[in-house]
């Protein structure tokens, strides 16, 4: 079959879902409102609430929730089979990711920016929100931790990238200066995409690395020391400083690279040698059902995402109805990826034959990153005529920038989680930026180096449970939305529907890994699977003894902000 068809399916689901289902949950469901004056405009401090251009902030958030999962999760996900993979991250796409990333949106907008975590207090109750916020703080962790190594490996791995990497960051600076100059738009994103594409062909003709050992640690472990100085300032730069421009460059930059693997597929038409369905699997396999759902989260659904919407989008949204824009776009943007992603890794541009196939996804957890950079750099070049190497240092670049965003992101909403529970528990310090920053970062690098010794891959160790764990965080952002809603008198079938889903699926992965990790005596991950999943429960329960007590009359309908 060739890949134009799967292409074609996508992009029309996702048209769909863009031009009707996003119109309708945004207009009838959510009832946003341009009256409403959002927290940017009312609690506008120039550092964290900042009115933002909508085209602006979706780069930030589209690039923010991208990293590199969506392409991490879809290239090892495929080798269950190409069918299950596309239908998920079309349909998940539609009906799953972007009512959540809207959502969560919507919703924190509404509550003053809260973080979804701090949201749960209000709609549900003070129990839930301790035990929300620690998953999320949780998440937040593993994923702050593990992209520092994900950077670090592709800074060591590709030399190529590291010029191009860093150049981006000055571009951002510049960007933003003249953005907060009222400088246009348009030429300044043009003119951005285009450094930052010069920086590319730059990278490729001149590689940098560091010394395979200095200060006592490998090139590696200094990459991860060096990204977390460079996160902790950024977190604590005003946003349009340095978030938003960065953000929003890789978003036109990723954007450019969407076109040419899109475009490439038009042109060359590749078939498909992945199989449809797997028969071929190795043994002792997990099952399809529900590894699927937890392998592929950020291109189909992802907890994550509702972190960031109601942790720093929320606060940048310059309009409630910005928020299909930003939230329900984001996820289109993510599922564009995911499904060339999809593409790259299952045609001839990765193997000629269903035996070459075979070879490279000799188990799960094969082809990965490496499958994506390989197949999609020999679509581009066979498509536009760009030289391999070029092609493939694109792409390499694009998947550290978006990585990079990612772990900004992630440790500017550790700093808000942690200033929130100053806030919550009266402790001043905490509700210092830099204190809070610092105890960010101080948890991630404990993490890195105390788990993982002189390699700082520590992150790597509890990042088996990040799956399960972040699928449940994105059902448990299902729910608080879903409870507002029937607060406010609305349908709520079109969260409920998916939450349910999702923390079935979830729920289920979980109890298998908790069995894994027992047989393997593995005593730290049973203890924190364990702590997720009885959370979980625990949450589901607050949630429908609400609902229960608001059905019978014993609550007062929570009315629109």
């Amino acid at each position: 079959m060739q890949s134009i068809m799967i292409v074609l399916f996508g992009v029309v689901g996702m048209l769909f879902g863009w031009f009707v289902y996003s119109k309708f949950i945004a207009e009838k469901i959510f009832k946003m409102d341009d009256s409403f004056v959002t927290p940017a405009h009312e609690l506008n401090d120039g550092v964290d609430f900042v009115p933002t251009n909508k085209v602006v902030l979706w780069g930030h958030h589209f690039t923010s929730v991208a990293g590199a999962a969506p392409i991490v999760g879809p290239a090892i996900a495929v080798y269950w089979g190409w069918v299950p993979a596309v239908l998920w991250v079309v349909i998940g796409t539609i009906f799953f990711a972007g009512v959540h990333d809207m959502g969560a949106l919507w919703a924190s907008a509404r509550h003053k920016g809260k973080s979804m975590g701090a949201l749960s207090e209000t709609v549900i109750g003070k129990r839930t929100r301790a035990l929300f916020m620690i998953v999320v703080f949780l998440v937040l962790l593993m994923v702050n931790a593990v992209f520092g190594v994900v950077i670090a490996n592709s800074f060591v791995a590709n030399p190529s990238a590291v010029f191009p990497a860093w150049a981006a960051i000055v571009v951002a600076l510049v960007i933003g200066q003249l953005l907060k100059r009222q400088v246009p738009l348009i030429p300044l994103c043009v003119i951005g995409v285009a450094i930052l594409y010069a920086t590319i062909y730059m990278g490729s003709s001149m590689p940098l690395a560091l010394p395979s050992e200095m200060f006592g640690l490998t090139d590696k472990a200094n990459w991860i020391v060096i990204l977390f100085i460079y996160a902790a300032v950024a977190s604590l730069l005003p946003v349009w400083m340095l978030l938003q421009p960065r953000d929003f460059i890789n978003g036109m930059q990723l954007l450019v690279g969407l076109i040419l693997l899109y475009g490439a597929v038009f042109v060359v038409m590749p078939d498909i040698t992945a199989p449809a369905f797997n028969t071929q699997m190795a043994e002792q396999t997990p099952s399809i059902i529900p590894l699927l759902f937890v392998t592929i989260a950020c291109g189909a659904v992802s907890g994550f995402h509702g972190i960031v919407s109601s942790g720093t989008s929320s606060k940048q949204l310059n309009k409630e109805t910005d928020g299909r824009f930003v939230g329900y776009l984001g996820a289109v943007g993510e599922g564009s990826l995911a499904l060339i992603t999809l593409v790259a890794v299952s045609g001839v541009m990765l193997a000629m034959s269903p035996d070459q196939w075979h070879e490279i996804y000799s188990h799960l957890g094969a082809g990965s990153v490496g499958a994506f950079i390989t197949g999609g750099s020999n679509l581009i070049s066979s498509g536009w005529g760009i030289p391999t190497e070029i092609a493939a240092t694109l792409l390499a670049v694009m998947v550290v920038l978006f990585a990079g965003t990612t772990m900004d992101s992630g440790v500017r909403l550790q700093r808000y989680i942690i200033q929130e529970w100053g806030e919550i528990y009266q402790l001043q310090a905490l509700k210092n930026g830099i204190v809070a920053t610092l105890l960010a970062v101080g948890c991630c690098l404990l993490l890195a180096f105390g788990a993982g010794g002189a390699s700082g891959s520590g992150g790597m160790i509890i990042w088996p449970l990040f799956g399960s764990t972040n699928q449940i965080l994105a059902s448990l952002t299902l729910l608080v939305i879903s409870v507002y809603l029937i607060k406010l008198g609305r349908p709520a079938k079109y969260t409920l529907i998916p939450m349910s889903f999702v923390l079935l699926m979830a729920f289920f992965a979980g109890l298998i890994k908790l069995q894994e990790y027992y047989q393997q005596g593995n005593w730290l991950l049973v203890v924190l699977d364990v702590i997720v999943l009885v959370v979980s429960v625990l949450v589901m329960l607050e949630a429908w003894s609400v609902i229960v007590k608001h059905r019978r009359g014993q609550t007062q309908s929570t009315q629109p902000q």
